[in-house]
Formats: structure tokens, C-alpha cells, sequence
């Protein structure tokens, strides 16, 4: 299809749902609901036999949203099904035939642990399938990086997991969903990606899913590794990697065959005059775990230091240091209760202990886990 035959197709799309309301699938939490939801197959383009296969997973977000005006970028709703934002860009069929599921469509802040396990399940089971190259995920931005991150360490497969989003929804000038989604299917299908894990593909970038974070809440350029870097960029939308396929150091698998739910790890963020009781409140409200966004490189206060090791010392519970600041290390500090984070930011600690915890790990387990991404003495990395 001509690039003016495309545009033509989206703004017919853009117009037909700005002039008739989309209704939004119906918010799902409860397992039952998502079982029934799954069985079904909302999209599936005709069968050519010359191209690979790519399956969607959709979950909602800005990429499945519209607003009201084609200059609004936020306050806009979410209400594209899968089947809309595949027909936005018809040009995918002539990379890789499409199956698509709708999974739900609610903002990524509403993404919970039924939807993470049975992502986890249904991603397993398709990867395990001859004849699929690769999986999409198309999800809200704001806790992308943490989908992202939970498959990264709970699908061990050589085919590629690709999270796609946008920042703008799909009535505004210049969506970025469209081609956000072009490059993931592009991407997905490609042999080159095999054995990088999952990734994270936005505004022309490919990251690495263990050290991709959103940097910006609304910049269109938010989803890079200031560190560890970016593993390619697409060129006229064809994926360039900058290095053969490797395995990120720290990153450790963890088989969820048969696990319904997981445990509740809380987030406590650090500052000036911190409220020493929200380690006791956390606790009282069931958490099994804390992760707290110290400041520097994983501090409190004294007072909320205290207060830490009394409920460490009275429950057992792990208890992990990570950092507020963008980027940074947290070194671990031998013989004391915390666990330090090494490099993982607040929210993805939580999802690593949170992983830690539902397997059974012991406090040395989780201790062993951390420390698998710590630098050695002798300038490498710890292995076990």
C-alpha cells in the first residue's frame, strides 16, 4: 500500500472514532474473565505462507487511546480494541501474518498480577509454537518497563518478546503508535532478534527489557538505558543491532508453571523527614517484602532506619535498598539485614524480589539473586 493510501486508511480510522464512541472492553481482574477472554481470537489476517507469523497481545494504554481533538495529547481515554489498531496500519501484513488477542484495555497503571500471570502462561505456550517467530505486547507506557521486565525474567525462550507502546494516542497529529507498532511486528519477525530477550521498542530505539526505563512522562523520546545503552535503532524501519545477541548479566529465570498469584512487595520512597511507621504499615497491610527508594546510594533516615530493622527483626521479611536518583548503584553492605538493589531502580527490585519470594527463596536465596548483578573484586561480575 502507497504511503498516501496509508495515511488515507488512519485518518479514516481517526475520524470514524472521534465521530462514533469506541466502547472499552470491560476492565478485567478477575482470573475467570481473562480465561474466557483468551480463548478468544480477536484478529487474525489472511494466511501468507512466504511470511513468518507474529502474535499480539493487547492490553490498552495511549496506543489503544483517543481524545477528543486531534491536538489533545493527554486527558484522552482508552477505548481501540486490537483489531483497530492492527487496521491503522495495514502495511504489518505485508511483514508477518498477525494474530492478535485482546488481553484487556485499561490504563498500564491498572496492570495487575492476574493479567502478569496469564501473559506469562499464554506467551510461553505461543512461543512454544513452530510456526510463531515472535510475540507483541502492546501496553501503556507508565509501567511498560515493568511488564517488560517480569517476562524478561519469566520467558525462557530464544524468540523475541516485544513491548510497544506510544505517547501520543491515536487521534493526535503525529501519533506515535502506528509506526511504534510497525517497527515491533518488524522487529518480532526478524531472525536477528533471536536471543536478545525481551525488548522495548519506541521512537525509533531498541532496548534491552532488563535495563529499559521511561525516562520522561511525556516526551515522545523516553524509553532508553543512560548506562548500559540501547541495542539498536531502526534505519528506515529495518532493526540495526550494535552487538551480536547476549545475555544480561543478573538475569535470572523463574518458571511460574502453576503459580495463580503473587506475592505483595511494597515500594517506600525515601525523603527528608520520612515517616519511620510506613515500614510497620506495610507489614500490617500484608506485604511479604519492601523495597524502599532510599536516597543516594540506598539511604534513610535514622529514625526510619530504626524502625526498618525492628520490623526486619520482628518478621524476617526481606527487606531491599534501591535508589531513588534515575541511575545508580547500591552496594551491598556485608552483615547487614538489607539487600541491596546493585543496579535495579525501585520498580524493578520489586519485581525481582517479588519473583524471589513467590518461588520460596530463603533470605539467601534472594540475597544470591541480587547479588548475581554486583560487580566482583576483580572487575568482572559475580557468577554463581
Amino acid at each position: 500500500m502507497s504511503p498516501l493510501k496509508s495515511v488515507t486508511a488512519l485518518v479514516a480510522l481517526v475520524a470514524s472514532t472521534l465521530a462514533i464512541p469506541v466502547p472499552s472492553p470491560e476492565p478485567l481482574s478477575e482470573p475467570q474473565h481473562l480465561h474466557k477472554l483468551f480463548t478468544r481470537q480477536d484478529v487474525q489476517s489472511p494466511i501468507n505462507g512466504s511470511l513468518p507469523n507474529v502474535t499480539i497481545f493487547a492490553t490498552g494504554g495511549t496506543i489503544a487511546s483517543q481524545g477528543s481533538s486531534n491536538t489533545q495529547t493527554v486527558g484522552y481515554s482508552i477505548g481501540l480494541g486490537v483489531q483497530q489498531i492492527v487496521d491503522a496500519v495495514p502495511e504489518i501484513l505485508n511483514i508477518s501474518n498477525i494474530a492478535g488477542y485482546q488481553v484487556s484495555n485499561v490504563g498500564s497503571g491498572s496492570i495487575n498480577e492476574t493479567i502478569l500471570l496469564e501473559l506469562n502462561s499464554l506467551i510461553t505456550a505461543e512461543l512454544e509454537k513452530d510456526d510463531i517467530a515472535g510475540v507483541i505486547i502492546t501496553h501503556g507506557t507508565d509501567t511498560l518497563e515493568e511488564t517488560a521486565f517480569f517476562m524478561d525474567l519469566t520467558i525462557d525462550s530464544p524468540k523475541p518478546v516485544i513491548c510497544v507502546g506510544a505517547m501520543r494516542p491515536a487521534t493526535a497529529l503525529s501519533a506515535d503508535g502506528p509506526l511504534n507498532l510497525l517497527q515491533a511486528v518488524t522487529l518480532a519477525a526478524s531472525p536477528n532478534a533471536l536471543g536478545r530477550g525481551t525488548m522495548i521498542t519506541l521512537n525509533d530505539r531498541i532496548g534491552s527489557a532488563f535495563y529499559t526505563t521511561k525516562n520522561n512522562a511525556n516526551s515522545l523520546d523516553t524509553f532508553y538505558s543512560t548506562e548500559a545503552g540501547q541495542l539498536g535503532f531502526f534505519i528506515n524501519q529495518v532493526p540495526y543491532f550494535y552487538y551480536e545477541p547476549a545475555k544480561p548479566i543478573g538475569l535470572t529465570h523463574f518458571d511460574l508453571a502453576g503459580m495463580t498469584t503473587l506475592p505483595q512487595i511494597d515500594i517506600l520512597y525515601a525523603h527528608q523527614d520520612m515517616d519511620a511507621l510506613l515500614f510497620n504499615s506495610s507489614v500490617q497491610n500484608g506485604a511479604e517484602g519492601i523495597v524502599y527508594a532510599g536516597v543516594g546510594a540506598g539511604g534513610m533516615s535514622s529514625k526510619a532506619s530504626v524502625a526498618a530493622e525492628a520490623v526486619y527483626n520482628e518478621t524476617g521479611i526481606p527487606m531491599v535498598a534501591s535508589h531513588r536518583s534515575a541511575d545508580g548503584f547500591v552496594p551491598a553492605d556485608d552483615g547487614d539485614y538489607i539487600i541491596a538493589s546493585g543496579f535495579f531502580n525501585p520498580q524493578k527490585a520489586r519485581i525481582l524480589l517479588q519473583l524471589a519470594v513467590a518461588s520460596g527463596f530463603g533470605e539467601s536465596e534472594i540475597r544470591g539473586v541480587f547479588a548475581e548483578s554486583y560487580p566482583s573484586p576483580g572487575g568482572g561480575m559475580r557468577r554463581k
